[in-house]
């Protein structure tokens, strides 16, 4: 199975909206394309036809993808209550609470069902577009950190940074992500995409010159600040929290087409298909 995982330097670089992206344009180029996330902690998700919880990320994913979502796309979701309790939803269904497992059972538990997941997605796609969570390296958190790294190694994919400038601090983002991990994370990331750019992107070009030097990396698309109708996924957001109730606020397909559109005009597509299809676990 080939892949391609999208890590950020931090929570709301705009991961969710480029793996939409993604999974259209690999869809249009006839792809058997599916996305993927293994752990979701958000307040947004859907309720399929069968009654199974998947978050509303990998649902507009698996929109993009022209597939029906399923709860293999979002095997471990955490279902943020308004007192502040997360509910663990495993492959759709609650499990529990999740200050009611222990850390340790959790982990195992939750590595099994992203290996069971990504198995079963394997037997139906041949591209899969996966989508991290927060920061890989949030440092007091790597052991019990399922949803980067770990499902990179699992899944046996090419990683592509994703950094916002729009926030400020894009070279520190990038360059101090990269030094946290270790090395063999370091040689699993193979390009950086730098998004929510405001201004002609030529204007950056220096900008990419020197986070290319600094890093070893290609920057792979600068993408600009796109604007949209659609949910991005952050389980800090206050906004839309009873999303799961609103069918009408999933896009339209011409709202996807036209963000896929952006986006392809903006990256190294070429490239980018060819660490999908190249890559050798290095």
């Amino acid at each position: 199975m080939k892949g391609i995982m999208l890590q950020g330097t931090s929570s709301n670089v705009g991961k969710s909206i480029l793996g939409t992206a993604l999974c259209r344009i690999f869809h249009d180029e006839g792809f058997a394309v599916a996305p993927f996330k293994a752990q979701n902690m958000t307040h947004n998700y859907r309720i399929l036809k069968n009654g199974k919880k998947v978050a509303t990320s990998q649902v507009i994913q698996a929109q993009a993808a022209g597939v029906e979502p399923s709860r293999f796309m979002n095997p471990i979701l955490l279902t943020i209550g308004s007192d502040s309790r997360s509910d663990i939803v495993l492959f759709g269904e609650n499990v529990g609470e999740l200050d009611g497992i222990s850390d340790e059972e959790l982990h195992e538990k939750w590595l099994e069902a992203i290996r069971e997941a990504l198995l079963k997605l394997k037997q139906t796609y041949e591209v899969l577009v996966i989508e991290g969570a927060g920061s890989p390296v949030e440092l007091n958190l790597q052991d019990s950190d399922v949803a980067n790294m770990k499902t990179a190694k699992i899944a046996d994919v090419p990683v592509l940074l994703v950094a916002d400038v729009d926030r400020g601090g894009v070279f520190a983002s990038i360059e101090g992500t990269l030094a946290l991990m270790n090395p063999e994370e370091r040689q699993r990331v193979t390009g950086i995409i730098i998004n929510k750019f405001k201004g002609k992107t030529s204007l950056f070009q220096d900008a990419v010159r020197i986070i290319e030097e600094r890093t070893g990396l290609p920057v792979l698309g600068v993408i600009p600040y796109i604007e949209h109708d659609i949910e991005d996924e952050d389980s800090l957001s206050t906004d839309n929290q009873a999303s799961h109730l609103n069918e009408s606020y999933l896009p339209s397909d011409e709202q996807i087409d036209h963000l896929a559109q952006s986006v392809k005009e903006n990256i190294d597509w070429t490239r980018i298909k060819h660490l999908v299809s190249e890559w050798d676990g290095r």
